[in-house]
């Protein structure tokens, strides 16, 4: 029977893929550069594949290393879910966290899962509402943390995910081919909806706001029952959606940040945990394609690699 994985090897392969260097990794696990580099040695032996390829002055992970890195984080996690378990000085109180409902929807399984299961003795109270609400609830102290847009006119944000932004359609209706353009969109506030509007007015595109709506769940039925179209981040694709492309005519969009945003509070160990938590969790979740028709197990495919949604592509369908 072969031996198990070292689990400090795995810690300082995961800080050189996210770091993209040996040096920089070597500060956060507090080695040398020489100890990482016999760490990273050892690992690809046990492996029994090379793990890292130069790329000019970064070390870029090989298929193999890539493969390795989803199974590397999940370990890593499992073993600070263990030793929580049994850690009689766990987390306790009352954590506020905001959410717009369509990251809630996609991301809040995975995030409340892992934070829960380490931290048993610490309540949840959950806002959904869209970011520039959050925003104002985290200038206010109504809420400890929220995951929010990106926006740089809105105040800092600790950016944990970037998504393409896509325009979507109906994959049953030709929406997209109307000559004036219905359009379902967020509040005249959202950057979304503002980033859309450009991209039509330069192109010189007819379109008419038929819905308007704070809700992602309005937005999505208006997409899919084909009375419109609509622009959203990769992570809110629903079966039945179709992708839309510059052959379709339309133009590019810009990428859609996620970040975090901190609120004062009385208890920034919880603050700072669940941060790591959604930061982790965003980073494993996989983008929800599937090859099947309806299978979409957002926990199977948590940890699955991410595959990029492309232009005319179909999401299977309800």
């Amino acid at each position: 029977m072969k031996a198990p994985l070292d689990l400090d090897q795995l810690q300082t392969f995961i800080s050189i893929a996210d770091t993209g260097s040996f040096t920089r990794a070597a500060e956060e696990v507090h080695r040398t550069q020489s100890a990482v580099s016999m760490q990273m040695r050892r690992l690809e032996e046990r492996i029994g594949k090379p793990l890292f390829e130069k790329d000019g002055r970064t070390n870029k992970l090989t298929e193999e290393g890539d493969r390795l890195l989803s199974y590397a984080r999940r370990l890593i996690f499992l073993n600070r879910e263990t030793l929580a378990a049994f850690d009689d000085q766990r987390l306790e109180g009352t954590i506020r966290i905001g959410t717009p409902d369509d990251y809630a929807d996609r991301f809040l399984p995975e995030i409340m899962a892992r934070f829960s299961r380490s931290n048993p003795r610490v309540e949840l109270t959950v806002v959904c509402e869209p970011t520039p609400g959050l925003v104002e609830h985290i200038k206010r102290g109504n809420l400890d943390l929220a995951l929010v847009t990106h926006n740089d006119t809105r105040g800092q944000s600790e950016v944990v995910r970037r998504e393409p932004l896509l325009w979507v359609t109906s994959a049953n209706h030709a929406t997209h081919e109307q000559e004036t353009l219905p359009m379902a969109f967020g509040r005249p506030n959202c950057i979304w909806r503002r980033a859309a509007v450009d991209v039509l007015d330069r192109q010189g595109r007819d379109y008419r706001v038929l819905f308007s709506s704070f809700s992602a769940t309005v937005i999505t039925a208006a997409v899919l029952s084909g009375l419109a179209v609509s622009v959203l981040p990769e992570c809110a694709l629903r079966p039945g959606m179709r992708v839309l492309g510059e052959a379709d005519g339309f133009g590019q969009l810009p990428d859609c940040r996620i970040g975090i945003m901190r609120g004062q509070t009385s208890q920034p160990e919880i603050v700072d945990a669940l941060a790591r938590h959604i930061a982790e969790s965003l980073d494993n979740i996989s983008v929800p394609v599937s090859e099947e028709a309806g299978s979409f197990d957002f926990a199977a495919l948590a940890f699955a690699k991410m595959k990029r949604v492309k232009a005319n592509q179909i999401m299977p369908g309800w």
